[in-house]
C-alpha cells in the first residue's frame, strides 16, 4: 500500500531512526500530562519535537487552587471573633434593626417647625451640640459604665447605673423613646442571638432600661469590646437623627451624606470623652434641645413620636 502524503512528508522529513523515539516520547508525555493534571497544581512537561530541539512547558491548572483559609487563620485581616462582633454590630446598630428608631426625632420636629433648624447647615450645627454637650455624650457615657458593669458581673453598680440613666431624660417623650428603644434592643437581640449572661444582666437591672444601656448589656454579654460598641452606637444615633431632619427639613440625600461626613470628627471625640469620662462628668448644656422635646408633647402636627 503506498504511503498517503501526510505519511510521505514525515517519513522524508524525520530520519528513521529518529521517528520512532520521538513518537514514543510524544505518546508518553501525553500520558503523563493526563495522570499529572489531576493530582498536581505545577507540571512541567519536556518534550522532543520534530526538530530534535527540546522544549519546556509549564501548566499551571487553575482549578486546582483554592483560597479558603487554614482553620484557625486570619481572614481578611480579622480573626473568626472580632469578625462575629462586627457582624452583629452593622447588625443591631443598623436602621434596618426593628427598634422602631425611624418614629422618633428627638425634639428635632419642633426645632424645624420653630426656625432653629432650616437647612443642612443648621441641622449639622444642632446635631454637633447635641451630640458633644447634651444627650449623645451622656448616652456615651451611660453605655461606657453599663457595659463595664456587665463586663465585671457587677450587679450592683449595673443596677445604679441604669437607674440613673432612666432618670436623666429630660421629658416624658424622650423616656419613652428611649425606654422603648431599650426594650425592643434587648428582646429582639435575645431572641436571634441569645446569650447565656444575658439574661442575669437584665434582671440585675431590676427597672426599665433605656438604650444605650441595652446596647451596653448586649454587648458586653457577647464579649464585643467596649471601643466598636461605642463608635457604632454614637453612629447609629447620628445617622437617625440626620435620618429625621432630611424628612422634615427636607433635605436630600447627598446633603445628608455631607452632615453625616461632617460629624464624623464630632463622633470620635465623644466616643474618646465618654469612654474616660466618670458618672460624675455627666451633664447637659443643650437646653434648647431639652426644650425642643418638652415642647414637642404640645405640638399640633406631628409625623414623630418625639
Amino acid at each position: 500500500m503506498p504511503p498517503t502524503p501526510m505519511r510521505r512528508s514525515l517519513s522524508t522529513a524525520i530520519p528513521g531512526t529518529i521517528m520512532p523515539v520521538a513518537m514514543r516520547t510524544i505518546t508518553a508525555m501525553i500520558i503523563m500530562i493526563t495522570a499529572a493534571v489531576t493530582i498536581t497544581p505545577v507540571i512541567t512537561i519536556t518534550m522532543t519535537n520534530i526538530a530534535t530541539t527540546i522544549t519546556t512547558i509549564t501548566i499551571t491548572p487553575m482549578l486546582m487552587t483554592t483560597n479558603e483559609p487554614e482553620a484557625g487563620a486570619m481572614r481578611g485581616g480579622m480573626t473568626e471573633g472580632e469578625a462575629a462582633a462586627l457582624y452583629r454590630l452593622m447588625t443591631w446598630l443598623s436602621p434596618s434593626f426593628p427598634v422602631g428608631a425611624f418614629s422618633y426625632s428627638s425634639g428635632i420636629e419642633w426645632a424645624v417647625e420653630a426656625g432653629d433648624i432650616t437647612d443642612a447647615a443648621s441641622l449639622r450645627g444642632w446635631l454637633a451640640a447635641v451630640l458633644t454637650e447634651g444627650s449623645g455624650f451622656c448616652d456615651g457615657v451611660f453605655l461606657v459604665h453599663s457595659h463595664r458593669a456587665a463586663s465585671e458581673h457587677d450587679g450592683a453598680i449595673l443596677k445604679d447605673v441604669a437607674e440613673l440613666a432612666a432618670a436623666f431624660v429630660p421629658s416624658r417623650e424622650r423616656q419613652l423613646e428611649t425606654t422603648s428603644q431599650g426594650r425592643a434592643f434587648i428582646e429582639i437581640a435575645r431572641a436571634a442571638w441569645n446569650s447565656p449572661g444575658l439574661d442575669a444582666m437584665v434582671t440585675a437591672c431590676d427597672g426599665p432600661i433605656v438604650y444605650p444601656v441595652a446596647v451596653g448589656l448586649v454587648s458586653a454579654a457577647h464579649g464585643i469590646p467596649l471601643a466598636p460598641s461605642l463608635h457604632a452606637f454614637l453612629h447609629a444615633v447620628i445617622a437617625n437623627w440626620i435620618s429625621a431632619g432630611a424628612r422634615l427639613i427636607p433635605l436630600g440625600q447627598t446633603d445628608s451624606q455631607r452632615v453625616l461626613a461632617a460629624l464624623e470628627p464630632d463622633v470620635a471625640a465623644t466616643a474618646a470623652r465618654a469612654g474616660a469620662a466618670s458618672l460624675d462628668d455627666l451633664g447637659s448644656a443643650t437646653f434648647r434641645a431639652d426644650l425642643a422635646s418638652l415642647r414637642h408633647e404640645t405640638q399640633y402636627t406631628r409625623l414623630f413620636r418625639s
